[in-house]
């Protein structure tokens, strides 16, 4: 088995060494960026507060940096990877570990659940009938925000996530009201999302041209507010911020296709000000707008699904 200590400084020409032995390089194409900082590694898998008694999913593991580090914590680890020749360098590096499976596909077409069912027969005696996992990741930049929004609305939702991101998407996601955006009203629906540390691009094989920064996303065990329809809550969202810089009245009259008068009487039953921007309106605000959108009927007859 590999020696999973990483030190420091040795981390980048570890990496190297490895991708040289398998005649492998990172693919720009599946957003590689290796974490070579060990350092930062410990703060992901602290902020992760890891245990014996968790499953964890990570994706995209690349070259193992991370997975070392997971494996030595979690009762558990499933890594699931797109690339294929990382797979094999996986499962050579790690064939030795017995909380480890290595699963090659894209996260995007798996069901967490189904995946754990799929695995459970290797976990140790007191997990294998758990279905409560973690999802600890360095996602890829371009496929982070259906990363996010997949293991959000899956069937059965991570207890936390804490991934590498883009440091704007980071920013983004715990935003307030005044600034908030349609990802981060899709994350702070499910979750309390914080931002534990910022990481330079320096920290990353090969450099990156941006920075990341290690987010947190607590699931909570029901979502923030009540809605009368999930799908209703996100089309109403949608519609809201479907015109920028415009009072939520026009927008929600342009994205919905109806007349602004009725938005506008509509918003005031609601108690919401017509007048203020989409991005200036809190989760409980929504809420309000989508059921009187729901109660008139409105999302359900006259538009179609998210």
């Amino acid at each position: 088995m590999t020696d999973t200590s990483f030190p420091e400084k040795s981390l980048l020409e570890r990496t190297r060494q490895l991708l040289h032995r398998y005649e492998l390089r990172a693919r720009k194409s599946l957003g590689q960026h290796f974490l070579i900082n060990s350092g930062v590694l410990k703060k992901i898998t602290a902020a992760a507060d890891l245990t014996p008694s968790d499953i964890v999913i990570e994706v995209g593991p690349g070259p193992g940096v991370l997975t070392a580090e997971l494996i030595k914590k979690a009762g558990y680890v499933i890594a699931v990877e797109v690339d294929s020749s990382m797979v094999a360098l996986l499962k050579e590096s790690f064939w030795e570990a017995p909380n480890l499976s290595l699963i090659t596909s894209d996260i995007l077409e798996v069901d967490p659940l189904e995946l754990i069912r799929q695995e459970s027969s290797r976990f140790p005696e007191s997990l294998k009938t758990a279905s409560k996992y973690k999802l600890v990741a360095n996602l890829p930049y371009y496929i982070t925000q259906p990363i996010i929004r997949h293991f959000c609305e899956a069937t059965v939702k991570p207890q936390s996530l804490v991934i590498m991101v883009q440091k704007e998407v980071a920013k983004n996601i715990v935003a307030q009201p005044g600034d908030l955006s349609i990802m981060a009203i899709s994350v702070q629906f499910y979750g309390k999302p914080q931002i534990i540390d910022y990481v330079p691009a320096a920290n990353f094989y090969p450099v990156p041209k941006v920075d990341s920064a290690i987010l947190k996303i607590e699931m909570y065990d029901k979502t923030a507010v009540e809605v009368t329809s999930e799908k209703n809550f996100f089309k109403t969202v949608k519609a809201g911020f479907c015109a920028a810089r415009k009072q939520v009245a026009n927008s929600l009259s342009q994205g919905l296709d109806i007349p602004k008068a009725e938005v506008v009487s509509l918003m005031q039953a609601a108690g919401v000000n017509p007048q203020k921007r989409a991005e200036a309106l809190s989760l409980l605000e929504w809420a309000k707008l989508e059921k009187v959108f729901s109660e008139e009927k409105i999302n359900d007859d006259r538009h179609g699904a998210r």
